[in-house]
């Protein structure tokens, strides 16, 4: 399982359709689900090693559409981290006050501290997909924006902060089982969202502005299109580039400051 084979390369404009929503890497579920447990305890010990050092940060943004997945990342993969040094944020329409200033104001203020992992489900790429999709704005504005989250994710990276974002990509079929399945089970009756069968309407007008987005600002901050319609093999993927991206960061545990021989503890 190459992780590499799920990068976009930067400035190769990409075609969705080139990318399958299905993958298992010749593995069965069963034995995808034997392999991720010992990743997921990998991935707590990198973390706490990055949180000791507090010298640097990891930005872990997800993406998709409807019903794709980002909240079953949170949970399996996100989960397997302390949550003392994980900070999630969503973003949702914005307030009046986050409208009055540009549109990376209140996504800046939620970047990873140092020794922090931060989670963007959903994300700054919001405001130059969805807003491009209804025409809130139109196509030179939006890639604009796009521009402008380059340069602000290359001055995160500057400063410490290693960024991964995965585009978590699902097919229509999956989509429409995924949103039926919320309206038959009541136990999920609570997470559909009428508003999402009129952005399945647009199903095509998403592809175009993703891709755009894609293939454009898959830099030093690498975007993944992670095939998402097998739940188990999108979070085997995700804890496997997560975990290689810790241990190339290499996070060290800080040197002690006192003698470990003249310590007694009585």
């Amino acid at each position: 399982m190459n992780s590499e084979s799920y990068r976009v390369q930067a400035g190769k404009k990409i075609s969705l359709a080139d990318w399958s929503t299905k993958g298992h890497a010749g593995l069965t579920k069963e034995e995808g689900q034997v392999l991720l447990a010992p990743l997921l305890e990998e991935l707590a010990e990198w973390q706490e090693r990055l949180y000791a050092e507090n010298q640097q940060a990891l930005l872990i943004v997800l993406q998709a559409r409807d019903a794709g997945g980002k909240d079953g990342v949170v949970k399996k993969v996100i989960g397997a981290f302390n949550p003392n040094g994980v900070h999630i944020s969503n973003f949702k329409v914005p307030s009046e006050e986050e409208r009055a200033h540009d549109f990376l104001w209140r996504v800046h203020a939620q970047a990873p501290r140092k020794g922090m992992i931060g989670v963007f489900n959903r994300s700054h790429y919001e405001d130059a997909l969805v807003t491009r999709v209804y025409k809130l704005i139109d196509v030179v504005t939006a890639e604009q924006r796009l521009m402008h989250i380059r340069h602000f994710e290359d001055m995160l990276s500057s400063n410490g902060t290693r960024i991964l974002k995965f585009y978590l990509h699902i097919s229509q079929e999956e989509q429409k089982r995924r949103l039926q399945a919320r309206l038959d089970e009541p136990g999920k009756n609570w997470k559909f969202n009428p508003g999402d069968l009129k952005d399945r309407e647009h199903w095509d007008q998403f592809t175009e502005a993703y891709e755009a987005a894609l293939s454009t600002t898959s830099d030093d901050a690498p975007w993944f299109v992670i095939p998402a319609d097998q739940k188990w093999f999108r979070d085997l993927l995700i804890s496997k580039i997560v975990l290689e991206t810790l241990k190339a960061m290499n996070p060290q545990y800080p040197a002690i400051t006192y003698d470990l021989k003249t310590i007694e503890i009585k």
